[in-house]
């Protein structure tokens, strides 16, 4: 805020006094004629007294300075100070009055006092008092109004702009809990299905295989807790992630097999080359050799990048799809060069797939990276390999003493 806006900022009344003061002691000393009177002094040192001392309270100060200029009507002539003094105060007034009656109502004792200094007097004086109670009374009132009226415009715009955050926030957490929603639901759909499985073969072999030796047993033992102890680590984390409140059925993803991926990766780029876009892809084979979980993200990320090469960069583009497996980490990248027909109406949204792709890239470990390229856009990121399992525990020796198995 500049010094003109802290001129008339509501908190600093005390400063506007002040200066006010000063003005007012300026004006006796170098800009009266002659010299001032005892009375101009003391009504003037009043006026000073009374602004800064009821500077918070804006209708007493009013008060006060009419007092003030009514007395100096009769005892002095030269009423300039109090007269500015009564102007201001009726701003301040106006700038900071709840109810329009009360401004309206101040400004009519003001009006009065004056035009009762000025019943009596010759008509081209008297007119000249007109113009007067123009300056003294019209111009707080309009000033006081305009800045008013800039003070409560400022106030709503305020407000719309925090309405406006608030929305867009709920409106990200919305996307964010849907993201996690649909993330828990592959967790659960894919992850917890196959630990399930192993786990319920594990136990079924324990009972169906009789007179193992007791080093297997313990084994499946092991096995068997270890991947109970996992399902319930993963029911946990699907538990954080998911929201049931924000989960909507339209964020719902099916799991797909891993070795299924790089036919729907090639369905995902036909169906972009059917809306019209030029795709280049690029797919390593290895993919169909990933984790179930990670080849359901490279997947999505890819519908996801073309959805939106086909949206912002028109249908006309050229993109390419780059999908590699180095040492087990994934390298997915989608490009375009921007030089598409851009739709002519594109679809509203929240503009929350970019939010959704780093949820999912950051769940596995990963960081996606999208910006200008050029005259284009290019999104990628590095699906890290998954941390190698701990080293199974050394099998028992068998102590001398104890039978061998037959």
């Amino acid at each position: 805020m500049g010094w003109v806006g802290r001129l008339f900022d509501a908190r600093d009344t005390l400063a506007r006094m002040l200066l006010l003061d000063l003005s007012g002691v300026g004006y006796l000393v170098v800009g009266i004629h002659g010299t001032p009177t005892a009375a101009q002094w003391t009504l003037a040192v009043v006026a000073f007294a009374v602004a800064l001392a009821l500077h918070r309270r804006p209708l007493a100060n009013l008060v006060g300075q009419a007092a003030l200029l009514a007395v100096a009507f009769g005892l002095v002539e030269d009423t300039t100070i109090n007269q500015v003094g009564a102007s201001w105060a009726l701003l301040e007034l106006t700038m900071s009055a709840r109810r329009s009656r009360t401004i309206w109502l101040a400004g009519a004792v003001l009006a009065a006092i004056d035009l009762t200094d000025s019943i009596g007097d010759p008509p081209r004086r008297f007119a000249s008092g007109l113009f007067g109670l123009i300056v003294e009374v019209g111009v707080p009132l309009l000033l006081g109004l305009l800045i008013r009226t800039t003070r409560e415009l400022g106030r709503q715009a305020e407000q719309r702009a925090a309405e406006q955050q608030r929305r867009r926030e709920s409106e990200e957490r919305a996307a964010r809990a849907d993201e996690r929603g649909a993330i828990a639901r592959e967790l659960h759909d894919v992850v917890a299905h196959h630990v399930a499985s192993m786990v319920l073969r594990v136990g079924v072999a324990r009972h169906v295989l009789t007179d193992l030796d007791p080093r297997v047993t313990e084994v499946f033992d092991d096995v068997h807790g270890t991947g109970s102890a996992a399902l319930a680590e993963l029911r946990r984390l699907v538990a954080v992630l998911r929201d049931p409140d924000g989960v909507r059925g339209d964020a719902a993803l099916t799991a797909i097999e891993p070795a299924a991926v790089p036919a729907a990766l090639d369905a995902a780029v036909d169906r972009a080359r059917q809306a019209g876009v030029t795709v280049e892809a690029d797919v390593d084979p290895a993919v169909g050799a990933l984790d179930a979980v990670r080849g359901l993200a490279v997947l999505r990320l890819t519908q996801e990048a073309l959805t939106n090469v086909a949206k912002h960069a028109g249908t006309s583009a050229r993109a390419r799809l780059t999908v590699s497996v180095v040492d087990g980490a994934v390298h997915w990248e989608v490009s375009d060069d921007g030089r598409g027909r851009v739709p002519a109406a594109v679809p509203s949204g929240g503009g929350h797939g970019l939010t959704g792709m780093r949820e999912r890239v950051a769940v596995l470990g990963g960081r996606l990276e999208a910006g200008p390229s050029g005259t284009g856009w290019r999104v990628r990121s590095t699906l890290p390999a998954p941390a190698p399992p701990a080293a199974a525990p050394a099998p028992r020796a068998v102590a001398p003493s104890e039978p061998e198995p037959a």
